[in-house]
């Protein structure tokens, strides 16, 4: 090692940075997305390809005690026992991807999956995994509700497909279950204040699409408006909100969120490459510098 060679280290190290910031990138960046009306208020965002079974304990006044099961959980477990649930969870069935109809749109020989619930007039068809990145999987399951104290609730189905939660009673209390997508609470919330997309007169085409939002955190005191658009996202607590898109009907918009605990390693990598070539320039620039003055001499 000489220090002739300072650039060159310095630039294989700026890459080496570099590749691994991508790495870290695959393994641990989380990307989700928030869907907001005008007026809505949310602190949580949601996943765009995993779900959750969100079991829900609706007796409180105040607030609602949620116990969610990840789809993973379901995919690969027979019997869910948790702690804070009467009752047991057992997976009768699971469909990655799934295709929905009423028994009277099915044809002859449709079945239900389910004997409790809407589910009992629905029909699952299992559908191929998904393969274009604009398509979206259907996951369902049909599940059985089993009171620790003996008995069964019978056997529902849940799918991101269905709308309204199903609710039941278990050990003096009132349940909700519903198969939605997988939600990353945060210690903040955004308000949607106001929706704006601009067209090129005459055209459908957009021209700019906008969310005035007002981020409000108790924990640090923090109460301002944000303007998100194009190329301006707004970051804040690790976190960077895009703006991805809207509600063909401009009734909602779409903030793209990304949690990205490595992005500033690609920045940090540019500059550790640019200063390994300059250094490396500048040790050959001294060097010929120096051969032409003696060469002159």
């Amino acid at each position: 090692w000489t220090w002739r060679k300072l650039g060159i280290h310095l630039t294989h190290a700026g890459l080496i940075i570099m590749l691994a910031s991508g790495l870290f990138t695959d393994l641990f960046a989380v990307e989700s997305h928030v869907r907001l009306a005008n007026g809505d208020t949310k602190n949580y965002s949601e996943d765009l390809r995993e779900t959750e079974l969100a079991v829900i304990d609706t007796t409180g006044e105040d607030l609602d005690q949620v116990t969610a099961i990840p789809e993973s959980v379901l995919r690969h477990s027979r019997v869910i026992d948790h702690r804070s649930l009467p009752f047991r969870i057992v997976v009768r069935s699971f469909y990655q991807n799934s295709r929905l109809k009423m028994l009277s749109q099915a044809g002859e020989g449709a079945r239900p999956i389910a004997n409790q619930g809407p589910g009992t007039m629905i029909a699952v068809q299992p559908a191929p995994r998904a393969i274009a990145p604009d398509e979206r999987e259907v996951p369902s399951a049909a599940i059985e509700i089993l009171p620790k104290d003996g008995g069964s609730l019978g056997t529902w189905l849940v799918s991101d497909a269905l709308g309204a939660p199903q609710t039941f009673a278990c050990g003096g209390r009132t349940w909700m279950i519903t198969l939605r997508p997988s939600r990353y609470y945060k210690p903040y919330s955004v308000t949607l204040q106001k929706f704006t997309h601009e067209k090129y007169a005459g055209t459908e085409i957009p021209k700019n699409f906008s969310s005035k939002v007002t981020l409000i955190d108790p924990e640090r005191s923090v109460n301002r408006d944000v303007l998100i658009y194009m190329n301006h996202p707004l970051r804040y607590r690790g976190e960077t909100f895009y703006q991805a898109g809207f509600q063909p009907d401009d009734s909602a918009t779409i903030l793209q969120v990304v949690h990205n605990p490595s992005f500033i390693a690609p920045y940090v990598a540019c500059v550790i490459v640019a200063a390994g070539l300059l250094v490396q320039f500048g040790f050959h620039l001294v060097g010929f510098s120096r051969q032409r003055r003696n060469a002159i001499a």
